[in-house]
């Protein structure tokens, strides 16, 4: 008999509702909720199929241990566990707990938190997200050192009410098409709402925008800038605001004229009339919300480049009003205890100082990984470095680090040298690969969640429509497990995953499943605007002002006012190289179908897009007798004697001394390769992983390098 179960997706970050169809104890269909606020029935293609994905015959079912021959053996849970804790404790014994690392991305958050409470009970201080140089963080902090919080990435800007929408190096039709793609394309074509789009690449969404300003990549700086000196000077912005609310305003003005449109023209190849007409359109349809992304952070100016743009929402005062950036904090919704924000800061108290200060980055990036650090994380890089010289020698990974981080086959030779690594994950992946043992986990159907992260004005609660496939487990279940075996002490009154989502939900005066019985999956709160009235401040910032000019940054020895930098390699500083790497090189754009390196194994997104593709202008193509089709080679500088096989893709919507290619890239068909041919069409092989890096995240140029093109010949 079906029936139809109302639960909440997290097949990415969205979190969408979905409603879920089991039948006979087997989930056959997975459509989305239209009574669910966020995403209102809406569902990708990625979501639905992940009923492929519980049941594909690929699926790993069981722990496994790999033997000295290199086979993999299937061994109990028991027995997994065991010796996992086993030789944990024989590393901490040996070397110290700081030889332990935990290492995640893009993971459950609650899985997160747990590995964090062993990880701080051994007194380790190695969290390592795989993208913390590039992702989340440059958006953060440089939010934070001007607004005092976060407020550019998916949970501040409100484009349901919004009259002008400027996405800037993200693109939510691909990232978050439920949610904020769908809340876009209602502000734009039910209310009318303006529509500007920054990007190298004429995306879906450029094709629906009223502006699109195609970017050199990696001068988005400039292009703010210029934008600023136009409403600047022009007299567009919200003088009442600038006066009451902001400090620095005169330097700013100062700093713009260094960017006069005709300029920022030259550099950034965005014709000077589009310029103008941008930054007059954003500036004169208030309110107006900008979205910026990892477009803009994974270069080596990533925190200029966010400030500049942050500053476009402060002089026109576009902040915490209804259409405007919206200030998540203080909110409804910390009424639960949140795994990203609130559970991060205990971690920080909890670790002593002289540990903290043995984090990779601390000392090399001291303001990015330290001082304005929230997640008390590494530099992931100079980590896995650290392996080969005995520094890290065991640890817990649930993502794919060989696919995910950039120079990916030193990452694996890293991995190589580790004296034990656990992975936990759906798919025998290619880091899983080089593991020692490998457990199998629960999908988010399996799974009762608490959602918190990217809902404006409510939570969520998600509980599983099936019981996890024998003997998957959910991993914060395997975390806790860990704990107990160490012999560890939680800092938390938790012993089970079910206590720990009551305890989540605990301020709310609600456990996981009376949540559910009175609310069911979403409870929405009324979001109070103009915070900062009522405070008659911003908290966060030093002066309680939008700080325009930043002291805190001046006293790290840092820019206190954004600036354009030009990217290491590329046609002003070294036109000699490009004579042989002719193309600007970008990599990682997001498609809607596959999440990092997840979903190669699923036919429905296969069928899709079946091979690795690399966008390439007909133009350009043309010189290299290059067709749609062909087969390729990329080459970069940073990584001689590598290079990486695509299919180009031909279309006008790139410039044509551009080139942008998938990543993360592998095949999971290829079994007679025991790491998948995970280099063969992984982009991250020749992607830079070293110096120069962006000076405060450590960030290498990733969109902005320079390549070169062959084609492969039969």
């Amino acid at each position: 008999m079906a029936e139809v179960k109302r639960t909440i997706c997290m097949g990415c970050h969205c979190e969408c509702g979905v409603l879920v169809t089991v039948e006979n104890g087997k989930v056959t269909k997975i459509i989305g909720d239209p009574d669910h606020p966020q995403n209102e029935g809406a569902i990708c293609v990625r979501g639905m199929s992940y009923q492929q994905l519980l049941y594909h015959p690929d699926r790993l079912r069981h722990p496994m241990e790999r033997q000295p021959n290199g086979e993999w053996k299937r061994i109990s849970w028991d027995e997994a566990m065991d010796k996992i804790a086993s030789k944990f404790k024989e590393l901490i014994d040996k070397y110290g707990p700081e030889s332990l690392a935990f290492v995640f991305c893009d993971g459950d958050r609650d899985n997160i938190v747990f590995n964090v409470d062993w990880l701080t009970a051994i007194q380790s201080p190695h969290l390592l997200g795989t993208d913390a140089q590039y992702c989340i963080r440059p958006n953060w902090i440089a939010d934070g050192v001007t607004f005092g919080q976060a407020l550019t990435w998916e949970k501040g800007p409100d484009y349901k009410n919004s009259k002008c929408i400027l996405i800037w190096g993200g693109n939510p039709l691909e990232t978050h098409l439920g949610s904020k793609g769908q809340e876009i394309l209602q502000a734009k074509y039910n209310r009318g709402a303006k529509l500007i789009v920054v990007d190298p690449r004429f995306t879906n969404l450029a094709s629906k925008a009223d502006i699109w300003l195609q970017v050199r990549p990696a001068t988005d700086a400039a292009l703010a800038l210029g934008m600023l000196n136009v409403i600047i000077n022009e007299e567009l912005y919200d003088k009442d605001f600038v006066a009451e609310w902001t400090v620095g305003f005169d330097k700013l003005r100062e700093r713009v004229q260094e960017y006069p449109p005709d300029k920022v023209a030259e550099i950034t190849w965005v014709p000077e009339e589009k310029i103008k007409e941008a930054a007059r359109m954003y500036a004169t349809n208030k309110p107006a919300s900008v979205h910026h992304r990892m477009g803009v952070t994974m270069n080596t100016n990533g925190l200029q480049t966010c400030r500049a743009v942050d500053m476009l929402i402060a002089i026109t005062g576009n902040l915490d009003i209804p259409g405007g950036n919206l200030l998540p904090f203080p909110s409804p919704t910390s009424r639960v205890r949140s795994a990203y924000v609130e559970f991060p800061k205990l971690y920080a108290e909890r670790l002593p100082k002289e540990v903290k200060q043995r984090r990779y980055g601390v000392k090399e990036f001291p303001f990015g990984y330290d001082k304005a650090n929230p997640w008390n994380d590494s530099h992931p890089v100079l980590a896995f470095d650290s392996i080969p010289q005995g520094g890290i020698r065991g640890m817990f990974i649930v993502n794919d680090p060989v696919m995910g981080m950039q120079g990916s086959k030193q990452t694996a030779k890293d991995l190589e040298h580790l004296e034990f690594l656990v992975v936990m994950d759906f798919w025998m992946t290619p880091t899983a690969s080089f593991a020692n043992i490998v457990l199998p986990a629960a999908t988010w159907l399996e799974r009762d969640l608490v959602h918190e992260l990217h809902y404006p004005s409510y939570v969520g609660v998600a509980p599983k429509v099936i019981d996890p496939i024998p003997e998957c487990r959910d991993e914060r279940e395997v975390s806790i497990e860990l704990r107990k075996r160490l012999g560890l002490k939680s800092a938390y009154p938790v012993e089970s995953v079910k206590e720990w989502n009551d305890y989540r939900l605990e301020r709310l005066g609600v456990t996981f499943e009376e949540f559910y019985q009175k609310y069911g999956t979403v409870l929405k709160f009324q979001f109070e605007t103009e915070k900062y009235k009522k405070f008659k401040k911003f908290p966060g910032t030093p002066s309680g002002k939008v700080e325009l000019y930043s002291k805190t940054l001046e006293e790290n020895g840092i820019d206190p006012l954004p600036h354009h930098e030009e990217p290491p390699v590329g046609p002003v500083t070294t036109p000699e190289l490009m004579e042989e790497y002719p193309f600007i090189f970008i990599s990682g754009s997001r498609k809607v179908l596959y999440f990092h390196g997840y979903g190669r194994q699923l036919p429905w997104l296969r069928e899709i897009q079946p091979d690795p593709e690399v966008e390439i202008n007909p133009e350009a193509a043309e010189k290299l007798g290059i067709k749609d089709g062909d087969w390729v080679w990329i080459e970069t500088p940073q990584a001689k004697g590598e290079r990486v096989k695509f299919k180009a893709r031909l279309t006008w919507g790139i410039h044509p001394k551009v080139v942008n290619a998938d990543s993360h890239w592998w095949f999971p068909e290829r079994k007679d390769d025991p790491h998948r041919a995970c280099f063969e069409s992984n982009v991250n092989v020749v992607v830079p992983r070293y110096p120069p890096y962006d000076p405060v995240f450590g960030c290498p140029i990733i969109r902005g390098a320079i390549c070169k093109i062959t084609k492969v010949e039969a």
